[in-house]
């Protein structure tokens, strides 16, 4: 099964790939969400290559007595001028659960003229191990500082 959307996920990016707009090197600053803790994660992105980019988040969760961190692949194309979609696929850890989980992404984002970037995006989970028992989602605005 992994193979198979492995291989679906790089057959959609290549496809597209010709329609990516030019993303900037690096982007911080924060993805607003509801849940436990803070609902807040700081966010950094880097980017890969013209269509792809690593987003990485770390946030303070159950107040302040654990952290929960997330690693995202993600492939972006070019809506309109200023818009953007995306999609992704990663992992993560969660230190209240103990647990690892999978994560899939997709969003869309706007680009100022100014260096700013917001989006929205909605992100499900699935436990691999540990107690994050089922399928958990958030759907989160951030706002991005791009350098």
């Amino acid at each position: 099964m992994k193979k198979i959307l492995l291989g679906f996920g790089f057959i959609l990016a290549t496809t597209f790939s010709s329609n990516a707009q030019e993303i900037l090197d690096n982007a911080i600053g924060l993805r607003f969400s509801g849940g436990n803790g803070l609902g807040a994660d700081i966010s950094y992105q880097k980017k890969l290559d013209n269509s792809n980019r690593l987003e990485v988040n770390l946030g303070l969760r159950d107040e302040f007595s654990s952290f929960k961190g997330t690693g995202l692949y993600q492939w972006v194309w070019n809506l309109e001028d200023k818009f953007n979609w995306y999609a992704g696929f990663g992992a993560g850890f969660d230190s209240g659960y103990s647990s690892l989980f999978g994560a899939g992404i997709v969003g869309i984002e706007y680009n100022f003229d100014a260096p700013i970037l917001i989006s929205l995006d909605y992100r499900p989970e699935v436990g691999i191990t540990g107690n994050y028992d089922g399928l958990n989602s958030s759907l989160a605005l951030a706002i991005r500082y791009q350098f």
